[in-house]
């Protein structure tokens, strides 16, 4: 079956991006919305994709939305926060909202780790989100549960590019914590390939990429993609848990005691890649755009490769 209109909410968010230009690339008409049109905006130009400016959490906004749409895709989630809004009852709005507008089709991305009794409200609230829309059994309904998405834009390996930029030493929290990052445009294409795709429906998907690596290994290989020699740290158990209370306090929430307890579980899978795509390595891809690129930056690159 051949979707042709699709809505996406967080459409202008980091996986967002990429899976809406993939979906351009495709053909397919997309609608964005978003709450101030201007943080889009590098979405406005992409042929097929309308960004319309629209607060989704207002009463009848979603549904108004989703009228003449052939699917919606959720990529709503945020790592601070009203977890309840966000991840469990947004999920339910969608329901309640293609239903409403007569959408069969409803993606929806979650996150690994996400079950009931898991340690952070993060993941047990993603588990809620997760099973509201499986529960949707008049809905062709399918799950996404990606590890640590990383690409150009990440919040993730960009953020410890940027601490390794200007503290000689990284002190790092839960240094054995493991991760199988995966690549954005992996995901997008994951993503898309489901939508026209009946035998994924009523399934979900967990995404990783090729290899793991503990977060101290991750923060040593940012070091060495960044050309920057830093003495990284593990943290233990006790001073960990402190330095998330720490940070907790300060603005930016860089990290939380909730981010604290959601690396007490391992973010890795043993799941095959979906629908024959083939995995970008992380070596593969972070290199090109965490390297320094400037002639500042180069400076630290030439002292780096002096041992200096």
């Amino acid at each position: 079956m051949k979707l042709g209109k699709v809505l996406v909410l967080g459409g202008s968010g980091f996986v967002g991006r990429h899976l809406v230009a993939e979906l351009a690339r495709r053909g397919i008409r997309v609608t964005v919305p978003s709450r101030h049109r201007e943080r889009a905006k590098h979405l406005i130009l992409l042929p097929t994709v309308d960004v319309v400016e629209a607060d989704i959490n207002a009463r009848g906004v979603l549904e108004g939305l989703a009228r003449g749409q052939d699917a919606l895709i959720n990529l709503v989630g945020i790592l601070h926060g009203d977890f309840a809004r966000a991840h469990v009852e947004l999920p339910l709005a969608a329901v309640s909202a293609c239903r409403a507008a007569g959408v069969k089709r409803l993606l929806h991305m979650s996150a690994l780790g996400a079950a009931p009794d898991a340690p952070s409200e993060y993941q047990r609230s993603k588990a809620k989100g997760e099973q509201a829309v499986l529960d949707a059994e008049d809905l062709q309904v399918t799950v996404f549960r990606p590890s640590v998405v990383f690409g150009p834009e990440d919040k993730f390996l960009n953020r410890f590019a940027t601490m390794a930029r200007f503290l000689p030493v990284l002190a790092v929290p839960c240094p054995k914590a493991r991760f199988q990052p995966v690549y954005v445009g992996d995901v997008a294409r994951a993503m898309a390939a489901s939508l026209a795709d009946a035998e994924s429906h009523g399934k979900r998907y967990e995404l990783g990429g090729p290899r793991e690596y503990t977060l101290k290994e991750l923060v040593e290989l940012i070091c060495a993609f960044t050309h920057r020699s830093r003495l990284v740290i593990g943290l233990p158990d006790k001073q960990s848990y402190l330095q998330a209370w720490l940070l907790e306090m300060l603005p930016g929430e860089l990290m939380t005691r909730d981010n604290y307890r959601s690396m007490q579980v391992p973010n890795t899978t043993n799941a095959e890649f979906p629908f024959g795509i083939e995995r970008q390595a992380l070596e593969a891809v972070a290199p090109a755009y965490l390297a320094p690129s400037g002639p500042r930056e180069r400076y630290p690159q030439l002292r780096w490769r002096a041992r200096r």
